[in-house]
């Protein structure tokens, strides 16, 4: 079940990007679930991992190989390659090996990216007989058929896709994500694929995205668990007219904003796909002492299975955001000054519950499919969001049956 408007856009192609896909039958038959991406000679590519100390395989590998202009990424979905150790290392490098014989390219230009069931040695063979499929389907406008190879526990393709102008002259940004569950970041069992055709140095490429995964993929969860496989990969082929983005320049600002977009918008989708999700809840902390506080705040509401689980039964049971509020280890909180409010109805003041508030009003808010809860801590002047979703039956069900 999807929270809201989910409908996969129309995705612009990339000048330099190709992809194809295909079905090795890691764990289902039903779908592809091989993908391969590639980049023409020349691109630069970014990336940002989990920070999860049990992290995959592919992982280490991703991270190594990006030291090498890569020119290729591999994704399956089905298997996590994750909890293998010395046999995932080599599982994960010789699927490099056999996208490099595939493509007559070189093993350490290939990123391999892997997500599903962990512990579980990765089907090689599997991997390799697919590959030449996947290859000879290599094509720009393929992004719908990655983003449905990707999925795993996912209930639809996620993608995005927009034009900026700088200079008089378009440049493109399209990716895809997926994850539904473990998602808690830094960064969370989700896997992010953006593209762009803007000239940028490497250097500075990165610097977007780790800024722009710490503002969206880093302000998502679902369920608190960090997984071991997240990555966020942004290409950037340089094949725009526009000139080159330099640092602190006015098309740097608007590239950033843009890089930014398409990344929350990315991060957005995966939790209107959480796991039996049936709300979609945006936490702001206003007023905080620094960015720092109003995430820990943010993430203790959002964390809290007690609020999760009355924003599901639809229940404005507001004692529970501020007892989540109240242990968020904010010290010197002055009670009295905290506001908190459940869209525009004020629900606690002056350290106690507000006089205006009514259960009516209250019940009005959660009787909606998606909610904004405010809190005001009057400490500063920091801002920041954070998404999540309600915990349903769903939830439990889909994951107690996740094996099987």
């Amino acid at each position: 079940m999807a929270v809201g408007n989910v409908e996969f856009p129309k995705m612009k192609p990339i000048a330099g990007i190709k992809l194809g896909t295909s079905n090795a039958g890691i764990k289902q038959t039903e779908r592809d679930d091989i993908l391969v991406v590639e980049m023409v000679e020349g691109a630069v590519c970014a990336g940002v991992f989990t920070q999860n100390a049990f992290c995959a395989a592919p992982v280490h590998v991703a991270k190594e190989n990006l030291k090498h202009s890569p020119r290729w990424l591999l994704i399956n979905s089905g298997n996590a390659n994750a909890g293998t150790g010395k046999q995932g290392m080599l599982d994960a490098k010789a699927s490099c090996s056999y996208v490099a014989s595939a493509v007559m390219g070189d093993a350490d230009k290939v990123l391999p990216f892997s997500t599903g069931i962990i512990g579980e040695n990765l089907p090689v063979e599997k991997i390799e007989k697919a590959l030449p499929e996947a290859v000879s389907n290599l094509q720009q406008d393929n992004w719908m058929q990655a983003a449905n190879a990707i999925m795993t526990t996912d209930t639809f393709a996620k993608g995005a896709s927009i034009t900026i102008e700088l200079g008089g002259c378009p440049v493109t940004l399209t990716g895809i994500s997926k994850g539904a569950g473990m998602i808690q970041p830094n960064m969370a069992t989700m896997l992010g694929f953006v593209a762009t055709d803007a000239k940028i140095s490497q250097s500075l490429l990165q610097k977007c995205l780790s800024l722009a995964a710490e503002q969206s993929f880093n302000r998502i969860t679902v369920d608190g668990d960090t997984s071991t496989n997240d990555a966020c990969i942004l290409m950037a082929t340089g094949c725009s007219m526009a000139a080159e983005i330099t640092e602190g320049s006015v098309h740097y600002h608007v590239f950033l904003k843009g890089v930014m977009d398409i990344c929350k918008r990315l991060a957005e989708l995966i939790v209107r796909d959480g796991e039996g999700a049936t709300k979609l809840m945006h936490i702001c902390v206003e007023q905080a002492k620094n960015d720092a506080e109003a995430v820990l705040v943010a993430k203790t509401i959002a964390h809290s299975p007690l609020v999760k689980t009355a924003f599901f039964a639809s229940d404005p049971n507001w004692g529970r955001i501020l007892a989540a509020v109240g242990r968020s280890e904010i010290e010197q909180m002055d009670l009295d000054k905290v506001e908190i409010y459940l869209d525009d109805v004020c629900i606690v003041q002056k350290g106690g519950r507000a006089e205006s508030y009514t259960e009516e009003r209250g019940q009005q808010v959660m009787n909606k499919e998606e909610i904004l809860i405010r809190v005001v801590l009057a400490r500063g002047s920091a801002m920041q969001e954070v998404l999540t979703c309600d915990l349903s039956y769903d939830y439990v069900k889909i994951n107690a049956e996740y094996r099987t």
